[in-house]
Formats: C-alpha cells, sequence, structure tokens
C-alpha cells in the first residue's frame, strides 16, 4: 500500500512551476533543510556544504522524481570548475523551503562521460 496524503495539507507534493528556479531561489534565501543521510554522508565524501551551495549558479536538473516518498525531489548535477557532483533536493512548495537528501561524486562506470546520463545497465 502506498503512504496515504496528509488531508490537512492539500498542496502537498505540489511540483514547483520552475524547479531549478525555485530550488536556487530556496537556496539564496537560506530555506534550506539538510537531512540526516547528507550530514552523515557529507563526512565520507569529496563534499562539504560550501561546495554544495558554493555551485548553485552551475545546477541542471538531470533527473524527476515527482512522486518521491515526501516531496518531489530532482536529481541535480553541479560543477565547481574542480569537481562535477550530483545532489538530491526535494521541493516543498507548501513551506517555501528544500531539502538536500543526498549528495555525492558519481561513479564514472555508472554516468555517462558528462554525468548527465545514466549508463544502461548490462
Amino acid at each position: 500500500m502506498g503512504r496515504e496524503r496528509d488531508k490537512n495539507v492539500p498542496d502537498q507534493g505540489r511540483i514547483p512551476d520552475n524547479p531549478l528556479t525555485f530550488i536556487k531561489r530556496c537556496i539564496r534565501r537560506n530555506k534550506i533543510f539538510w537531512t540526516y543521510h547528507v550530514n552523515m554522508r557529507l563526512g565520507q565524501r569529496a563534499l562539504s556544504r560550501d561546495i554544495i551551495l558554493g555551485a548553485v549558479d552551475f545546477y541542471e536538473a538531470i533527473e524527476e522524481y515527482p512522486k518521491d516518498k515526501y516531496l518531489p525531489s530532482y536529481l541535480i548535477r553541479a560543477d565547481n570548475g574542480e569537481l562535477v557532483f550530483h545532489v538530491q533536493i526535494a521541493t516543498d512548495t507548501v513551506l517555501e523551503n528544500i531539502r538536500i537528501v543526498t549528495a555525492y561524486v558519481p561513479d564514472p562506470s555508472q554516468w555517462g562521460g558528462d554525468f548527465r546520463k545514466r549508463r544502461s545497465k548490462q
């Protein structure tokens, strides 16, 4: 059985008209929540909050998950000039904030050369 929508929040899960603009606006206004998962992972990976937020001008949405578990989310490709990385960001249009779900440096064996498309599973 799927997770039921909260009837008290009629717009829960609404998709932003322009997800990338919404994400960038939330970052610039510091309307960001960092999930427990990403906080745990950042210590293990070659990424930091500063790197993730500092690349905001170079974000590109490469995958969309409109029916993700709690909120619509997007896989973002980012490039800070030295490193290409991915960030999964959930959007909350009701409360006007975003949640950084996870961030990682993509594995070249799983992603094409520019890290925009997944390689086919063989």
